[in-house]
């Protein structure tokens, strides 16, 4: 199995600590595909400072194949990141730096080389929705992570062109994110992921829900749970899916989920998404 993350790419930066990690939905989930022993490549838009050179460097010394990125002149994304009352919360970025400038436009060039993989992954922070009918089109499998930053507008206009949904869902009681997977499974996605923060996440296939408690640690830093959840999970519903088609849904997505739990609660073992911090 071979698995792209296109889109965004930050810096996470740590104003408390004054230390700086590579992260990003679509970077993360790149990365953690790779930890899993997954062959995994990121396409994506680089500034020229020090965070794009800190990131570059961190993905060649984890052999991800990034031949089919953008670099400009200009600052890489960044996140600021601070403590407030023992939780790190986001309190600022710019705006995807470069990024914002220069999105991702895929060339005819860059859709015969994602066609090789098993699935593209991509977020709302990547600049690239205009794309991702592009992608559908190529016949490669989509997923697509909304966070928390999703109107049914949105969802409407891009499920259309996403196999595979990720809704950040911790503000929503259990019969909103009901509602929700739901309704997003009508616009077109065929499996629709809820994350719920301590809550666990929840999951419909268009028939039944499932839900998933998570494994409770002690975390260093739960930065990238979600993201590192997902990529579990996805990875190994689609291998096992792949290795026995006649496997039942309902067992795989139950195991997938457990393997998505345990991976995340590895993460949040980790400083920053997957560590690699320098200071700035």
């Amino acid at each position: 199995m071979k698995v792209i993350g296109i889109g965004d790419n930050v810096v996470d930066k740590y104003v408390y600590k004054k230390t700086m990690y590579p992260g990003g939905n679509a970077l993360n989930f790149s990365v953690y595909a790779k930890q899993l022993g997954i062959e995994a490549a990121y396409l994506g838009v680089f500034g020229n400072d020090r965070a794009a050179e800190h990131i570059i460097t961190t993905l060649k010394s984890l052999e991800i194949d990034i031949s089919h990125c953008r670099q400009h002149e200009g600052e890489n994304g960044f996140a600021a990141v601070d403590l407030v009352d023992g939780d790190r919360v986001f309190i600022g970025g710019n705006g995807g730096g470069v990024q914002s400038d220069h999105p991702v436009v895929l060339s005819a060039e860059d859709l015969a080389y994602i066609k090789s993989f098993d699935i593209a992954h991509s977020s709302i922070y990547s600049d690239m929705d205009s794309e991702l009918q592009k992608l559908k089109d190529s016949g490669i499998l989509v997923s697509y992570d909304f966070s928390s930053d999703y109107t049914d507008a949105l969802l409407e206009r891009n499920c259309q062109h996403i196999d595979i949904s990720l809704l950040s869902c911790g503000q929503l009681a259990d019969e909103e994110v009901k509602n929700l997977l739901k309704r997003v499974h009508s616009f077109g996605s065929q499996l629709v992921l809820g994350t719920m923060g301590s809550r666990g996440s929840m999951i419909y296939d268009g028939q039944s829900f499932y839900r998933q408690d998570p494994h409770f640690v002690q975390p260093v830093d739960t930065l990238g749970a979600g993201d590192s959840f997902f990529t579990a999970f996805i990875l190994h519903y689609l291998s096992e899916k792949k290795a026995n088609p006649n496997v039942q849904d309902a067992v795989l997505l139950k195991n997938s989920l457990e393997e998505g739990a345990k991976f995340a609660a590895q993460t949040c073992l980790v400083d920053g998404a997957f560590g690699y911090g320098i200071p700035f």
